[in-house]
């Protein structure tokens, strides 16, 4: 019988603290100015977060960072 690797995506300690703070409810604008950058460097690393992670909003990212451990709900 084959083994089936599962394959998690690697996230970056940026798209790692974007996660967290997502998931605190905070708006890219308030993401940005908690990490010192733009909210549209926030909606890009967002934009990277949904397609790694395979999901269509906010929601699914808090989800999916909830299931697999990364954040606490």
């Amino acid at each position: 019988m084959k083994s089936v690797a599962v394959c998690t995506p690697s996230l970056t300690e940026r798209q790692q603290q974007i996660l967290k703070l997502i998931a605190q409810d905070l708006t890219a604008r308030e993401i940005g100015e908690k990490l010192g950058i733009s909210h549209k460097t926030v909606e890009f690393h967002k934009q990277i977060l949904r397609r790694k992670l395979g999901t269509s909003g906010t929601v699914g990212l808090i989800l999916v960072a909830i299931g697999k451990g990364w954040i606490e709900p």
